[in-house]
């Protein structure tokens, strides 16, 4: 890469202390992504709602360019910066024996929402680290454009098929990449080390009472179940009165009567929220009395269909929402009422604990010789540039070769030296690793660059190579740094949200 930089010790990073001169420049970059527990439980929710309804309508990522840009080789032999080094995976499969590549249980897509808002993924992998937190992907994948901007709702999902997610969502807390990257959208930086917290995968939901609802902090909805008028009275008499679970909704005003009136019910009526907010308080607390709110979770096209007098939210979780106002009236006896039971529900979410523990971690190496034997992974999806469209992106798929002797440019990208890989796969494998002493056995190795340009050298219309950034020296500051980033636990042990 560009930049001069401090020499890493070969024998790993979990120990070591890295000193820059005052007067250096950077060349790492950080940017929060989730670091709360809440904006991270929240982003997850988004994605596993509705049984994974907008991971699967995602799309690939997609380069910021109408056409495959050209590569030209660099003449440079892409010599080390440094000392070589790396640190060890770890993994969770047992070694076996097989003629095919086995496709490790580290990989998987991330997800995020682009600048435009739309549903964006990328391919990306675990990797070791000494909180058992940390995935590797390219740094477009995470970083909007550089300018110190990242993307929204930004989590991991290994093992993805299909809207599921077999060991969890990881919401991402801390992005690291190169400072060149990061403030130039230079892509000789094109990689990214995101700090995850703790995965969690949604565990059903159940019923509780009015008192439990208002308690907890995580998922919950209420939603309201006419009953029969014997149903109603039942609710009444248990509750000893009036009650805010059980209610008797008024069609019209037409029966009003006042607080003395010798037969009378209590029933309500919907407004619109500005008739609501407009109403009288009366309990001397600035409530209103009486009243009621109703919060409906709907999907999104009854979200944008629906007229009636009920406001429409899209609350912090990213759940579309339709709040019903009341307010409540004496009526005669014999007004005709419908009646209803407010049903209170929470949902329960299962902690998974950290990434590393539950699908190991691949190893990271840096400052090795090009010319290598690498296996890369991804997710490609995208057609070819003559329409061909031989990837769905539904399962990863791999490429396995030597990376070329000499490094590359690619100038629509501010790229001077990148390395080089024989590979037909095209756009959302990006971020995929290319890993070098690849063990199909433990279906473990040492990550060595990521997948980040699609080319097509010959102008024939497919690709047939990908480049990734040279892992050396700056990668591995860089990779230092994040080493070191602690994330939190986002769900306790009786699926609540933790603050």
């Amino acid at each position: 890469m560009k930049r001069l930089l401090i020499p890493l010790a070969a024998a790993g990073l979990s120990a070591a202390a890295l000193a820059v001169p005052a007067n250096a420049a950077p060349s790492w970059s950080t940017d929060n992504l989730l670091p709360k527990p809440a904006d991270a439980y929240s982003a997850a929710y988004f994605w596993l709602d509705s049984n994974g309804a907008a991971l699967r309508k995602a799309t690939q990522y997609n380069l910021d360019t109408k056409s495959v840009p050209k590569i030209v080789s660099s003449g440079s032999n892409g010599a080390p910066d440094g000392k070589p080094g790396m640190t060890g995976p770890t993994g969770t499969t047992k070694p076996g024996l097989s003629k095919n590549v086995n496709l490790p249980k580290t990989i998987g897509k991330v997800f995020f929402l682009d600048k435009a808002g739309q549903y964006r993924w990328c391919s990306a992998t675990s990797i070791q680290a000494r909180n058992r937190n940390l995935v590797a992907t390219a740094g477009h994948c995470v970083f909007a454009n550089g300018k110190d901007d990242v993307y929204d709702k930004w989590i991991f999902v290994p093992g993805y098929y299909k809207g599921r997610a077999p060991w969890g969502v990881y919401a991402g807390a801390y992005a690291f990449t190169a400072y060149d990257l990061d403030t130039y959208d230079d892509y000789d930086g094109d990689f990214a080390f995101v700090a995850v917290h703790n995965g969690f995968v949604l565990n059903g939901e159940k019923q509780v009472s009015k008192a439990d609802f208002d308690k907890w902090v995580g998922d919950k909805w209420a939603k309201d179940v006419e009953i029969s008028p014997a149903e109603y009275q039942k609710c009444k008499d248990l509750n000893g009165g009036e009650t805010a679970d059980c209610w008797a909704k008024l069609a019209t005003t037409a029966d009003v009567v006042g607080p003395d009136y010798p037969s009378k019910k209590r029933a309500f009526k919907e407004v619109s929220k500005e008739q609501y907010d407009k109403a009288p308080t009366g309990n001397g607390n600035g409530a209103k009395e009486p009243d009621k709110i109703v919060v409906d979770q709907v999907t999104e096209s009854e979200y944008k269909a629906y007229k009636g007098l009920g406001y429409r939210k899209i609350d912090a979780l990213g759940n579309y929402t339709i709040s019903h106002y009341f307010l409540g009236y004496w009526v005669k006896e014999s007004t005709k009422t419908l009646y209803y039971k407010t049903v209170f529900t929470v949902g329960i979410a299962k902690d998974m604990g950290r990434l590393g523990d539950v699908v190991g971690g691949q190893g990271v190496a840096w400052n090795q010789p090009l010319g290598q034997q690498v296996t890369a992974f991804g997710y490609p999806s995208a057609p070819h540039p003559d329409g061909d469209r031989p990837f769905s992106g539904v399962t990863p798929k791999w490429c396995a070769g030597k990376t070329a002797t000499k490094s590359y440019q690619v100038n629509t990208f501010k790229v001077e030296t990148h390395q080089l890989l024989k590979c037909s796969m095209t756009p959302g494998a990006d971020g995929g690793p290319w890993l070098i002493r690849y063990d199909n056995g433990k279906r473990t190795g040492y990550v060595n660059g990521v997948t980040s340009v699609f080319l097509d050298s010959d102008g024939n219309g497919r690709i047939d190579y990908i480049s990734s950034a040279i892992f050396d020296s700056e990668v591995a500051d860089v990779y230092a740094k994040a080493n070191y980033a602690a994330t939190k636990k986002i769900v306790g042990p009786n699926g609540e949200l933790l603050k």
